[in-house]
């Protein structure tokens, strides 16, 4: 049977048997696939550099006949490795790594390998604050499942205001004008930029952004929390 070539980014492995492992891996390509690397745990397998976590790799597999495919080559391309290097950065990256897991059950399109590789190459630049990532990760999600959420207008189709404060209505996934709402200006722009930026990066260009990073978070992950499975 004839092997595929494609990039891979591990979300998961798991032990079995004396010396293989089950891995599921994302890929731009070939959505997600779940692959037994046979021997990999022995010490002098050729297979093993090319699926660390928190690395992108270039991976050939031989498709199966179930659910189960075989990995036979990879090669490490990327390897975030300073994410490992920092006990909290490492446990967010876990955690992301199960939630990309979760919400790619169906077959996903190439943008989720995207945002996966934007997140870890996010994270692995120490000085760049995670919960800036996160927010970031929380609002591609919504884009990618068809509820990005009314940051252009109010409820009653109103130019969003500089001056007005506002509160968010989950229901309608917009703003609405309430005097002494907790919602500005400010947290609406940097709402606009996690979800039009095409990675997390730019975020810390945002002057006063932790400010309002907590309340924009917290809004982020009740939208997430309402209309994604995670």
């Amino acid at each position: 049977m004839n092997q595929v070539l494609t990039k891979g980014i591990i979300l998961s492995r798991t032990d079995f048997g004396e010396a293989d492992r089950i891995l599921t891996v994302l890929t731009p390509d070939q959505g997600k696939l779940r692959l037994i690397a046979k021997g990999v745990r022995k010490v002098k397998s050729k297979l093993a550099g090319g699926i660390e976590l928190f690395s992108v790799s270039q991976i050939s597999f031989i498709p199966g006949r179930g659910e189960i495919g075989t990995l036979t080559s990879t090669r490490l391309e990327k390897h975030f490795g300073t994410i490992v290097n920092d006990i909290n950065r490492t446990m967010q990256g876990y955690d992301w790594l199960k939630l990309i897991n979760r919400v790619t059950e169906d077959m996903p399109g190439p943008e989720y390998f995207d945002v996966l590789a934007h997140v870890l190459e996010g994270l692995d630049d120490a000085t760049l604050d995670a919960a800036l990532i996160q927010l970031w990760l929380y609002m591609q999600l919504l884009k990618l499942a068809g509820h990005t959420p009314n940051l252009q207008t109010d409820e009653s189709d109103n130019k969003l205001d500089v001056n007005e404060k506002y509160n968010f209505d989950l229901e309608n996934m917009g703003f609405i004008v309430q005097a002494n709402g907790p919602f500005s200006a400010d947290h609406i722009k940097l709402l606009r930029l996690a979800i039009g930026l095409g990675s997390p990066g730019g975020l810390r260009q945002v002057k006063d952004a932790e400010t309002v990073l907590g309340k924009c978070l917290q809004l982020a992950m009740n939208m997430v929390g309402r209309f994604i499975r995670i």
